[in-house]
């Protein structure tokens, strides 16, 4: 973990972000205190998407776009 000061980390943002990849953590501070933390995003695992799914779980009713009492006139 290092430590960064706003200014440094706007003028060396790229060398910081490479860094960050490298799997390093990275603190910007204002005057010697710690405001924002630099880290490494981890890569979700997600499954793939299965099409269909939900069929037969979601019902439309007849109803569905015929108004609401309070609105009717």
């Amino acid at each position: 973990m290092t430590v960064y000061n706003i200014h440094e980390a706007k003028t060396h943002f790229s060398k910081l972000l490479l860094r960050v990849m490298s799997g390093e953590e990275v603190i910007i501070a204002k005057a010697g205190n710690p405001i924002a933390r630099l880290l490494p995003l981890e890569k979700e695992v997600v499954a793939p998407r299965v099409p269909g799914i939900d069929k037969g779980k979601i019902f439309i009713k007849d109803n569905f776009d015929d108004l609401l009492p309070e609105f009717e006139v």
